[in-house]
């Protein structure tokens, strides 16, 4: 089983990946920084496994797309930053060393 992640580079792709039903995985991610690395690698360790659709945002590369989540969702900016959407609404998000496979799967179940 193996997901396929889109990068997520404009507003309107943005839009077309949260707007399908069901869940769905996003994750902020920085190129340039060691934990946000970490997270990065967690989060495609639970997707090597599992079925969600799963977006990746790419902080500094593309920061327009970045700054509309955390203002849509009125969520502040951290990087890395995880959230599950479902139809369109945040239903968990967490940041930081809190990125776990663990942490992932017991907000898919909840």
């Amino acid at each position: 089983m193996r997901n396929e992640v889109n990068t997520l580079h404009s507003i309107e792709q943005l839009d077309q990946f949260i707007g399908e039903p069901g869940k769905r995985l996003l994750l902020k991610h920085s190129t340039v920084c060691p934990i946000s690395t970490a997270a990065y690698e967690e989060f495609q360790a639970y997707l090597k496994n599992h079925e969600v659709p799963a977006a990746v945002i790419l902080v500094r590369e593309d920061r327009p797309v970045s700054n509309e989540v955390a203002e849509r969702y009125e969520i502040k900016h951290e990087s890395p930053q995880v959230f599950l959407l479902e139809d369109g609404q945040v239903k968990w998000h967490t940041s930081h060393w809190k990125i776990t496979q663990q942490s992932i799967e017991e907000a898919l179940k909840a």
